[in-house]
């Protein structure tokens, strides 16, 4: 799957679905975690264990971000009750999704400019 780069957005942007990961500028990540700033590879916990402390490098955002996409592989999934709940502690809202709707939902956001976040489980 091909996602063209749109000029309006700023930062490391997905471009493509390469096997089980995401292809971000020149590199490919099978788990990836994005923020406006930066992109990683992540070596996620089974989503049911996924805690807030595994989502430290988004977290990290100064000021924090939006909301969290949360892609949760090949379908959808809620994350944990106790998860939800800690993310809006810090203000921050999750919107869980697919991992193929996570990333075309990063590329839309950010070429809106808005400050969010988002951590990609691999595609099964």
């Amino acid at each position: 799957m091909r996602m063209d780069r749109d000029q309006r957005s700023e930062g490391p942007l997905i471009t493509g679905i390469v096997g089980r990961g995401f292809r971000v500028d020149e590199g490919v990540y099978e788990g990836l975690t994005i923020t406006p700033n930066r992109a990683d590879g992540w070596s996620p916990p089974a989503l049911e264990s996924l805690t807030i402390e595994d989502l430290a490098p988004v977290l990290a955002l100064d000021p924090l971000p939006e909301f969290l996409i949360l892609g949760t592989g090949t379908a959808m999934r809620r994350p944990s009750q106790a998860l939800v709940a800690a993310l809006e502690a810090k203000g921050v809202g999750v919107e869980p999704m697919d991992s193929r709707a996570a990333a075309r939902a990063w590329g839309v956001l950010r070429a809106e400019l808005r400050w969010v976040a988002a951590a990609l489980y691999p595609l099964d």
